[in-house]
């Protein structure tokens, strides 16, 4: 009968007869052949022996390997690996572990040590280790798809491995997904930093009239702060409406006459006098009068107000000579300083914007349209090239055609851009089947590059809508709940002072 060989040092041994190639190596060959495993999880085959044997022989194995492993415990779970296989790579931390000599280095690169076990001890992941444990054994850093990008990079980086160690396939995967981990903490941040305002309470503190321009500051930029903030936010949007409104109703030709002219006027220095007040309470709460000048919203404020200073300042240059002035408002239409006063007037316009500062739905379009800027400038590209494209197509077929609107490829711009986007006028119409060929064409390439963006800017849109809803949200019921537990002590300070100044609770 054949005797049975040493069963070999892996997870799926197989056990075979009279054959023993490889089983009696020397300790120097065992420790580079240890299993890809935690070796306390790998056990030597034996046969049925007596238990003193055994007991003998897991005494005497961590002796004899004592001398060549590195005992290494990470987050509680203890692995083996030889000093040599380490030292293959000096610059990682185990690698310098194995290298050095000094103790006091030793410990500088752990974070604790057990002298009677001779175990290094890492406060770190065990899950991960394992790959690293794989690596020092295979030469390939593994990388699963379950694992968190940031977290497997900080590890890896603790340990000082690289990730060019890893497959080529692996790392491609992993890279785009660390980059799009990026990109949505990058989008989340500049959500959040959307709603925040510009400037905080706690700015305030030990600044002059600090206590006031908190105040102040609570009115005008936190609408949920108290109820006269939320009545200035709603007044806010009402005046802006009413402004609106206005400008349209005084381009109507019944509301030009005297009457409706100075109803339109008096109107129009009312919402003024609003918008500049709402405007320097907020320049007065600022903090910063630099960040202040580069806010966005500010700016607009100030657009929306500039117009009705600037109008009055144009009106009063020439006050002193009568005739000239009449002269002035006869010519209004026609001359220089009537066009400039028509542009400084159709500058109002802009207060319709103004309702960003408290709409969530036009904040995550304008938030929208920052995040796809490429997107949308690619989309004006490809316009342009259809439209530069197709008129010159239609003209080189239209030209010869007598009566025909395509004399010139300028002359066909309209037209393409008309067709491009699907409206179609009918203004300008092709007359040749070459030239309803091209136009057939035109209509196809614009509805295929209509209904390319919709989809990713309407996804987007929602996406970004519905996290500054739910973060606007998250804010108000926040300061709702501080609201409330202020109440709440308030009330029981009054009900304590009540009790203790009552005469009946004194004796």
């Amino acid at each position: 009968m054949r005797q049975l060989g040493m069963r070999r040092a892996s997870l799926s041994a197989s056990l075979k007869l009279g054959d023993q190639r490889g089983c009696g190596r020397t300790l120097q060959e065992e420790e580079v052949h240890i299993p890809f495993a935690q070796q306390s999880l790998v056990k030597q085959w034996s046969s049925m022996q007596n238990m003193t044997d055994r007991k003998q022989e897991k005494s005497k194995a961590p002796l004899q390997r004592s001398k060549f492993l590195l005992n290494i415990n990470v987050g509680g779970k203890l692995f083996q690996i030889a000093y040599s296989v380490v030292a293959r790579y000096p610059v990682t931390r185990l690698g310098k572990l194995a290298r050095y000599t000094d103790p006091t280095k030793k410990l500088q690169l752990c974070d604790d040590y057990s002298v009677q076990k001779n175990e290094y001890f890492f406060d770190r992941d065990p899950s991960i280790f394992h790959y690293i444990f794989h690596f020092y054994r295979s030469g390939v850093l593994w990388i699963m798809d379950e694992m968190c990008p940031s977290n497997f990079v900080e590890e890896i980086e603790y340990w000082g491995i690289h990730l060019k160690y890893s497959q080529r396939c692996c790392r491609i995967l992993f890279e785009e997904k660390q980059d799009e981990l990026s990109e949505y903490l990058k989008i989340q941040k500049e959500l959040e930093a959307e709603l925040e305002p510009l400037d905080s309470a706690k700015q305030f503190e030990g600044k002059f009239l600090g206590r006031f321009r908190e105040m102040i500051w609570n009115l005008i930029e936190n609408p949920y702060s108290s109820v006269t903030a939320k009545i200035i936010a709603v007044m806010s949007s009402i005046f802006v409406l009413i402004s609106i409104v206005g400008m349209t109703l005084s381009t109507v030709e019944e509301m030009k006459h005297k009457t409706g002219k100075a109803w339109m006027e008096q109107l129009e220095m009312i919402c003024a006098i609003f918008f500049t007040s709402e405007y320097l309470m907020r320049l007065i709460s600022s903090s910063s009068f630099k960040n202040f000048l580069r806010a966005a919203f500010n700016a607009v404020d100030l657009v929306a107000i500039l117009p009705f200073y600037i109008q009055i300042l144009f009106e009063s240059l020439d006050e002193g000579d009568m005739l000239y002035h009449e002269e002035l408002h006869k010519m209004e239409n026609v001359g220089k300083l009537g066009k400039v006063l028509k542009l400084i007037k159709l500058m109002r316009i802009f207060r319709i914007l103004k309702l960003a500062r408290h709409s969530t739905g036009l904040r995550a379009f304008g938030f929208t349209m920052r995040q796809c800027y490429q997107q949308v400038c690619c989309l004006f590209l490809f316009i342009a090239m259809g439209v530069f494209t197709f008129s010159a197509l239609m003209h080189s077929v239209e030209h010869d055609v007598p009566g025909t609107n395509f004399t010139s490829i300028p002359y066909a711009w309209w037209w393409a851009a008309v067709s491009l986007s699907t409206v179609g006028y009918g203004d300008t119409v092709p007359d040749t089947v070459l030239g309803r060929m091209v136009a057939f064409g035109c209509i196809s390439f614009g509805i295929i590059l209509n209904g390319m963006p919709i989809s990713i800017l309407y996804n987007k849109f929602s996406d970004y809508y519905a996290k500054l809803k739910a973060h606007e949200d998250k804010i108000s019921h926040s300061l709702k709940l501080s609201r409330r537990l202020r109440l709440k002590e308030r009330v029981l300070r009054k009900l304590s002072e009540c009790c203790r100044d009552d005469p009946r609770h004194q004796h």
